[in-house]
């Protein structure tokens, strides 16, 4: 197990965290990474690894208040043109380090209660007249399952498969992987092996998140020349 790899993803979970680092146990959950892969070999305590990675061990990063939640969503909406689906809100949170988690919105309400205190802060805070015009629609929006909608009700799912042919992988989204194995079976001239699924409420953000964090690895389409490292990330996933 390389050190390199074992930083990478404790910065990565951390941050996924909004900002907090995980115990070893819970890291071990997340990533598959066993204490006998560092103890001893990289570091004598977690401690030490978690400082090497930038980070302060057992101490919490101060709670998001709704202002800073606001003035970041904001900013969000701003870049994108349009209000976020959570996917790309998982995004920002991976590329930029101290963004808040989709998570952490999620506290706040549903989609249109957050874009609804959105286009309130925006009218209490002068120079956000764009992005309260680019919410306002998504604050109105009250779908049949948003009035419906009831503890007991079970979210549509949906997989991001990963399969393999020859040297390469594809990364592509379906309701029922097993048939789209077969499909690209009797298509390609190389055998076609299922490596992994993630069960997901949201094929379509899930799908895109993977295809961007590859994204250097892409030789066509959803086609990827991945390494070892990359194909054990997105085994780890169970669900997302």
């Amino acid at each position: 197990m390389d050190k390199q790899h074992i930083l990478h993803e404790i910065r990565r979970t951390a941050q996924e965290n909004d900002g907090v680092a995980l115990g070893r146990r819970r890291f071990l959950t997340e990533t598959g990474i066993r204490e006998s892969d560092w103890l001893g070999r990289y570091w004598l305590r977690w401690s030490d690894a978690l400082r090497e990675a930038g980070l302060e061990p057992n101490v919490k990063q101060a709670a998001f208040d709704e202002d800073r939640l606001m003035e970041a969503l904001a900013g969000l909406v701003r870049e994108l043109g349009h209000y976020p689906v959570s996917a790309e809100i998982r995004l920002k949170a991976h590329d930029v380090p101290g963004f808040p988690s989709h998570n952490t919105f999620r506290r706040l309400g549903k989609k249109a209660q957050v874009a609804s205190a959105l286009v309130n802060w925006c009218e209490a805070n002068a120079g956000w007249e764009d992005v309260q015009g680019l919410c306002a629609p998504v604050a109105a929006q009250k779908s049949a399952e948003d009035i419906t909608e009831t503890d007991s009700t079970e979210p549509e799912f949906g997989y991001v498969y990963m399969l393999k042919s020859g040297k390469y992988y594809k990364i592509g989204r379906s309701r029922a992987p097993g048939r789209r194995e077969y499909e690209l079976a009797i298509q390609l001239p190389e055998p076609v092996a299922s490596v992994h699924t993630i069960k997901t409420d949201d094929p379509v953000g899930i799908e895109k998140y993977w295809h961007q964090r590859f994204s250097d690895r892409r030789k066509n389409g959803e086609w990827f020349e991945l390494r070892q490292q990359d194909v054990s990330a997105f085994r780890r996933r169970k669900f997302m």
